[in-house]
C-alpha cells in the first residue's frame, strides 16, 4: 500500500499580503486584492486593473520581467515553507513547479534592436543575462540553485492547472519511492501589456474598471470575466515515514489527485463538463474516496460566464444535486494562472486546519441556475477532506483532495 503524502510546509504570496497566514487572515475577512494597475501604462486598454504584487525593484515604466518576478515570488513561498517544514537547504529532494511560459518580452526586444525573430536569436547571442533570464527551464533552475534541491527541476506548464500538475508530480514520484520529500510549487507574473491585450482580445477579462474589488464575482448573474494576478504558493510533501521519522509537524494530507485532458478547443473546455468531471472523479478515487466524502470544494470559480457554469454542472454531476460547499478564492485575489492550483490547495489546508470556510465574495446577485452553496461570508463547517479543482486553457485539467491533519 502506497504511503500517504504529508505536508509540512505552506508558503503564499498574493495580492493580500506575503505569507500563509496573512492572506490566510485577509481571505477569512473576505478583502479583495484587486486594484488599479500602476507598474506600466494601462492608458487605451479594456481592462485597467488586476491582484497586483508589486516589488521593491520595479521602477516607473521598467516592472521586472515576468520571468524575474516569477522567479522571486516562488523562492518567497518556498523560503516561507521550508522554514514551517524545519528542513533547510540542501532540500533532500526534487523541485516541482508550474511556471507560466517564458518569452522574450518587448522592452527586452526593443532594447535588443531587432527587428525579427532571426535578428533577435542573433542579438541575444551577446547578452547572456537576457538569454539566461528567458531560456525556457531557467527560473526553475535559478529556484533549485537557492534551495539546493536534488536532480533537474521537475517544470511544468499546463496553463491554469501547472500548480495543480506539479502537486500531481510530486505526490507521484513520493509514491513511486523515488524520493521521501518534494516542493512542490506555482509562482505566477504574467500581468504584463502584452498577456493582457491578448485576454482582452479573447474576451477572457472582466472590464469593471469602474470598480476594480467587485470585479471578480465568480457564481453571480453579472459575471463578466476573470482578473489577472500575480502570486505563488509552495508546499514541502514527505511520505508518512519521512516525516515522522524526524519528528515533522504534519499539517494535512495530499490524499489523491486526478487528471483529465479534452481537445475540444485551444481555450475552452468541452461543453458538457465531461473533462472537468473526470478529473474530480479520478482524484477522489486516487484518494480511496466517495463523493460523499468531500466537505468542501475550492472550485476554480474564474467569474466566466462559461466555466462557472460548467463548473457549477460538474459538481451536481458529481455530488448529486446537494453538492457541499464551494467557494472560489479568486474572487479576492483573481486568476494566478500557474500558481492558482497551489495557492488554492494551500488555502485548502489552511480551511481544513482551522474548520473555516474562505467565502466567495462580490456575491450579491448569486446565479439561481447553478445551484450552489458559494459560501457568500466566511464560516464555520466541520469538514474533514476538501477538493481543490484547477481547469486550464484548452482542456487541461486537475483536482487535488486535501485532508485535514489528525488531533495529536
Amino acid at each position: 500500500m502506497s504511503q500517504r503524502i504529508a505536508v509540512t510546509g505552506i508558503g503564499l504570496v498574493t495580492a493580500l499580503g506575503w505569507g500563509a497566514e496573512a492572506n490566510w487572515a485577509a481571505m477569512r475577512a473576505g478583502r479583495s486584492g484587486v486594484r488599479p494597475i500602476t507598474r506600466f501604462d494601462t492608458e487605451g486598454l479594456k481592462t485597467r486593473f488586476a491582484a497586483c504584487v508589486d516589488l521593491p525593484e520595479d521602477r516607473p515604466g521598467a516592472p521586472l520581467s515576468v520571468a524575474a518576478r516569477s522567479r522571486r515570488l516562488g523562492e518567497a513561498a518556498i523560503a516561507e515553507a521550508l522554514a514551517q517544514s524545519g528542513l533547510a537547504a540542501p532540500f533532500p529532494g526534487p523541485l516541482c513547479i508550474g511556471l507560466p511560459p517564458v518569452e522574450i518580452e518587448w522592452p527586452q526586444r526593443l532594447a535588443l534592436g531587432a527587428a525579427d525573430y532571426p535578428g533577435m536569436i542573433a542579438a541575444v547571442a551577446s547578452r547572456p543575462d537576457l538569454a539566461g533570464e528567458f531560456h525556457f527551464g531557467a527560473t526553475a533552475a535559478h529556484i533549485a540553485e537557492r534551495f539546493g534541491t536534488r536532480g533537474v527541476p521537475q517544470v511544468v506548464t499546463t496553463a491554469c492547472a501547472s500548480g495543480s500538475s506539479a502537486i500531481q508530480m510530486a505526490v507521484e514520484a513520493i509514491r513511486r519511492g523515488e524520493c521521501g520529500a518534494v516542493i512542490a510549487a506555482g509562482a505566477e507574473a504574467s500581468l504584463q501589456p502584452e498577456t493582457l491585450i491578448r485576454f482582452s482580445l479573447l474576451q477572457a477579462l472582466s472590464t469593471r474598471n469602474d470598480a476594480p474589488e467587485a470585479a471578480s464575482r465568480p457564481f453571480t448573474l453579472s459575471r463578466d470575466g476573470f482578473v489577472m494576478a500575480d502570486g505563488a504558493g509552495a508546499l514541502i510533501l514527505e511520505s508518512e515515514d519521512h516525516a515522522r521519522g524526524r519528528g515533522a509537524a504534519i499539517l494535512g494530507w495530499v490524499l489523491g489527485a486526478g487528471e483529465a485532458a479534452d481537445t475540444f478547443h485551444r481555450t475552452r473546455s468541452t461543453p458538457d463538463g465531461s473533462a472537468i468531471i473526470r478529473a474530480m472523479e479520478r482524484a477522489v478515487a486516487d484518494a480511496g474516496l466517495a463523493p460523499g466524502d468531500i466537505g468542501y470544494v475550492n472550485a476554480h470559480g474564474t467569474s466566466t460566464p462559461e466555466n462557472d457554469r460548467m463548473e457549477a454542472m460538474a459538481c451536481r454531476a458529481l455530488f448529486g444535486e446537494a453538492p457541499p460547499p464551494v467557494s472560489s478564492t479568486k474572487s479576492m485575489i483573481g486568476h494566478t494562472l500557474s500558481a492558482a492550483g497551489a495557492i488554492e490547495a494551500a488555502v485548502c489546508l489552511l480551511a481544513l486546519r482551522d474548520q473555516v470556510l474562505p467565502p466567495t465574495i462580490n456575491g450579491d446577485d448569486p446565479d439561481p441556475e447553478l445551484g450552489l452553496d458559494t459560501v457568500p461570508a466566511s464560516r464555520p463547517h466541520r469538514f474533514r477532506v476538501a477538493l481543490s479543482n484547477s481547469f486550464g486553457f484548452g482542456g487541461q485539467n486537475v483536482s487535488v483532495v486535501l485532508g485535514r491533519a489528525e488531533p495529536d
